[in-house]
């Protein structure tokens, strides 16, 4: 049976990270096991944990990487690794490329933003849709955070559930490392991403269980919200959002 697909431009900025040396230095910097596979998700730390920047690695060959992030992001992404590369034999440069989601596509580096099988390919020359309210009900569904709304620099990665796709708990030392393992070992993080049954909500409204503020809303589409709630909160709690009834999802 064939497979429905539908693409949508997918706005990026990117880095390429290349030279003798690159492969070791981005092991050093980035948070997840860039050598394990010819892609991941990976972020881009402070030494405290909080995100900087976080990309998708692609490996196109021996010393040869491209960095996929946000398109505000590349800037400060090649910025914070030239400072860092110090005697590193690697160049840090952006290249110019354009980004498509196909939803059901099969060739291309994979996405798991969306919830459904999903790749991204670059130049392609493909019939793609601006992205839109269903795509943006698929990110929220998929409780995949997205830079500028659930992702800041007042963010943990445990919070917005990064450390279950872009850490690797195995590797070498990298920046935040130490804060990021003693959470995930020794602790837990006080909130986490959760989807709301809600009619009508805006980023920014408060989600209230009674009068106490449990929580806050980062993204919407009509009747779904994402947002940040206690982990203490059960998932068959009541709560509101702007006076509305609000039930997690």
């Amino acid at each position: 049976m064939a497979v429905t697909t539908k693409a949508y431009v997918r706005p990026r900025a990117f880095v390429r990270v290349r030279g003798p040396e690159a492969a070791d230095f981005l092991q050093r910097m980035l948070s997840n096991d860039v050598l394990a596979a010819d892609h991941c998700e990976a972020l881009l730390l402070t030494p405290k944990a909080r995100v900087i920047a976080p990309v998708v690695v692609w490996r196109r060959g021996e010393g040869d990487f491209l960095l996929l992030t946000e398109p505000e992001l590349g800037e400060t992404v090649r910025a914070h690794l030239t400072r860092m590369r110090i005697a590193t034999r690697c160049e840090i440069e952006p290249e110019e490329h354009t980004s498509t989601v196909v939803l059901g596509g099969s060739d291309g580096i994979p996405t798991r933003d969306y919830g459904v099988p999903a790749v991204e390919v670059l130049d392609a020359e493909l019939d793609a849709s601006p992205p839109d309210e269903e795509l943006e009900r698929l990110r929220i569904l998929a409780r995949t955070p997205r830079f500028g709304a659930e992702i800041d620099d007042t963010v943990l990665p445990a919070e917005a559930g990064l450390d279950e796709r872009a850490i690797s708990f195995e590797k070498g030392c990298y920046p935040g490392q130490e804060p990021v393992a003693r959470l995930h070992y020794r602790g837990h993080a006080n909130r986490a991403l959760r989807v709301l049954d809600v009619e009508g909500s805006a980023p920014g409204d408060e989600i209230r269980l009674g009068d106490r503020v449990v929580g806050r809303v980062t993204s919407s589409v009509s009747d779904l919200a994402l947002g940040y709630v206690r982990t203490e909160v059960p998932d068959d709690t009541e709560l509101s959002v702007g006076g509305r009834s609000a039930k997690l999802h």
